[in-house]
């Protein structure tokens, strides 16, 4: 949830849709707030926009969705739009069981907004501050009845939960199940699956969906009240949300009211996504729920006569709290800045399986949007349907006039020092979901005149192809649009790249040299080739002395070693493609990343050092050959090839982790 399709869709690219999108795998993350759209020299001005009032949405809004969702392969969707404490329009298409034609309807019909969940658990952390049980700044261990050990000596703090930055690694594992009996205890959960951490607190944001259910848990231990039971009481009561609930399966008087989920709306319905860690992503509720909790966040924390946060509270809520460079929008407490045509607005996004949505807030106009479908679309449809209505609808509304600032005479430097691979701060880092970083990579090219393109996100956004041209030092803006991208810089080096394609909760950073898909994947895949040319030899040459009944040529030391030699490619191949048969395997349905994958895994890891014990013999054989004066110059380089065949197959999977004895990722 939070990043699930974009992560899956990232992977999908590269590697045959590994670990499917999230694509958050995990829960997947907010999509990005603007999207490239070509623009005119001077957009619309203000004066000449639509008034944002129910008969014109209402008019725009059935002109835009039938047509997207036909086009998306998408079943249903509901849009609400609020603003000044009132809803403007709720509207229903399409189905939501489309083999009972049963259509949906935005005040009763369950979405599952995913990671929008997070809001309520946030928004619950702020209730507790409030109380005076929870301070943002302190350690959580506080509030912990088990241990999350300091990393450089600093400890992470709810601050550091709510921004993103508490620096866990990626974590996938069991965070989707198919049946309630996969379900386990939050605490269970927090407990058995604590991620390493990988950076800093308060540095470096990666989107996690363990913090949030740490913060979640947090939420239940301090108020006595098993997360699912307290969000009902102090926040779907007060606002009247009677069709909305985090518990797993639905209570039988929701259940009814439920959407079916589909890969596509031409395909049949799929099964109910259970997520384990309730707080990061379980909630269902209608778009008229969702309609009320939006009108209270941004009306002051009150809805009607309910008042869930305090005013403060929300301010400080909806205030900055974290941004990797200046120049972009940032975090706050819990959401994500969105800023667009010069209006305030703050965001969040989630993603499950079938179930793909957007929370939009224009704190200055006062003014909700929030969007749900319940398909995942062709391709990355789902992404392109929702980002082109906040676009379309913050440009149609509340437009302003489009400007490319010229390019600063340090555009062709300062585009040199980006180019090159990056990889998405949200990763696995020590575990075997390491594999993931040599698919998950974005190239930055630059032409002649500073002008820079990464094709990658343009791919995994549905753009067309983008160039961004340079607006100020270490600053671009893409050329005809108004997304931006900036550099982090830090002692005088290019640490990062951040952009209003992605959320803040995320950052792409250099990949290490020595895992540069120039070069590594060229080489692997001739690695590959070099092992299986040598396995298949081995029984080619058998077949050949049978049939011309030729005895073998080698002394017995010397075919063993041989011998040896073909049986470490042959285990070679097979553990790798072990491995991305798993991969692929899981990355098809998130919710098969769980424990039933273990031994398949150990299984790999076997073979994997199987082979490599079997190496030291070709080694061995390597130096037999070119000592021996009879053996040609053919016999002695193909003995080389395969040597380095293995090293380098051996080095990666050691530094992605495939031997990694924990099997937590």
């Amino acid at each position: 949830m939070g990043w699930k399709r974009f992560a899956g869709a990232l992977a999908g690219l590269a590697l045959g849709y590994v670990f499917a999108a999230i694509t958050d795998p995990g829960l997947a993350w907010a999509q990005p707030a603007s999207k490239p759209a070509p623009k005119p020299a001077v957009a619309a001005t203000s004066a000449a926009a639509p008034q944002l009032a129910t008969p014109d949405l209402d008019a725009w809004l059935d002109g835009f969705m039938p047509y997207a969702l036909r086009r998306a392969d998408v079943a249903g969707a509901v849009v609400v739009v609020v603003k000044d404490g009132q809803v403007l329009t709720q509207k229903g298409y399409g189905f939501a069981d489309v083999t009972r034609r049963k259509p949906v309807d935005p005040e009763t019909t369950l979405f599952r907004p995913g990671s929008i969940s997070k809001l309520f658990t946030w928004t619950a952390v702020m209730q507790q501050v409030e109380a005076g049980k929870l301070d943002l700044d302190a350690d959580v261990n506080r509030y912990l009845d088990f241990k999350i050990p300091p990393y450089e000596g600093r400890p992470i703090t709810l601050r550091n939960l709510m921004t993103h930055t508490a620096g866990f690694e990626e974590h996938l594992k069991s965070l989707f199940v198919r049946n309630a009996s996969g379900l386990v205890p939050l605490d269970r959960f927090e407990r058995e699956n604590l991620p390493r951490r990988i950076f800093p607190p308060g540095q470096t944001p990666a989107y996690s969906n363990y913090g949030a259910a740490l913060a979640g848990y947090i939420v239940q231990r301090v108020s006595g009240e098993p997360f699912e039971a307290y969000v009902e009481r102090h926040i779907f009561a007060p606002l009247g949300m009677t069709h909305a609930s985090f518990r797993q399966p639905l209570p039988d008087a929701l259940a009814a009211d439920m959407s079916q989920g589909y890969r596509l709306g031409s395909g049949p319905a799929q099964y109910f996504e259970f997520v384990n860690p309730p707080p990061a992503g379980a909630l269902s509720a209608s778009g008229g729920d969702i309609a009320r909790f939006m009108i209270a966040h941004l009306d002051e924390g009150r809805f009607e006569a309910a008042q869930i946060l305090k005013p403060e509270t929300v301010a400080a809520m909806h205030a900055t709290a974290f941004r990797s460079t200046p120049a972009l929008n940032g975090m706050t407490l819990g959401f994500f800045e969105a800023d667009r045509n010069g209006h305030r607005v703050i965001e969040h996004g989630g993603d499950l399986g079938f179930f793909h949505s957007d929370l939009y807030l224009v704190l200055d106009q006062k003014v909700g949007l929030f969007v749900s479908l319940n398909s995942a679309g062709v391709g990355a449809s789902d992404l392109a349907l929702r980002s082109a209505l906040y676009r379309e609808f913050m440009d149609r509304y509340f437009p302003a006039p489009y400007v490319q600032p010229p390019r600063p005479a340090s555009a062709v430097a300062d585009a040199a020092r980006i180019t090159g691979f990056y990889e998405l701060s949200r990763r696995g880092q020590t575990t075997v979901t390491a594999a993931l970083r040599l698919a998950e990579q974005m190239k930055v090219t630059a032409d002649a005149k500073g002008d820079i393109a990464i094709p990658l996100l343009d791919a995994l956004t549905g753009s067309p192809h983008r160039t961004w041209r340079e607006i100020a030092p270490m600053v671009w803006q893409e050329a005809g649009g108004v997304s931006k991208l900036a550099a982090v810089v830090r002692d005088g080096r290019v640490v990062a790249l951040t952009t209003d394609d992605l959320p803040a909760a995320a950052v792409l950073q250099p990949v290490p040299a020595g895992l540069r898909q120039s070069w590594l994947l060229p080489a692997l895949a001739a690695s590959i080739l070099v092992l299986a040319l040598t396995a298949l030899t081995w029984p080619v040459a058998a077949l050949v002395r049978w049939r011309y009944r030729a005895t073998y040529p080698l002394s017995r030391a010397a075919g063993w070693l041989d011998r040896s030699t073909r049986a470490a490619a042959v285990m070679t191949l097979a553990a790798v493609a072990g491995w991305l048969v798993v991969l692929v395997y899981a990355g098809s349905d998130p919710s098969r990343a769980n424990p039933s994958l273990d031994p398949a895994m150990r299984l790999m890891q076997f073979l994997a050092l199987v082979a490599a014990g079997l190496s030291l013999g070709a080694v061995a054989n390597l130096v037999l050959v070119w000592r021996d004066g009879t053996r040609s110059w053919w016999a002695k380089l193909a003995g080389l090839l395969i040597v380095a065949a293995l090293a380098l197959v051996f080095w990666v999977e050691l530094v992605i982790r495939l031997f990694s004895p924990s099997l937590n990722y």
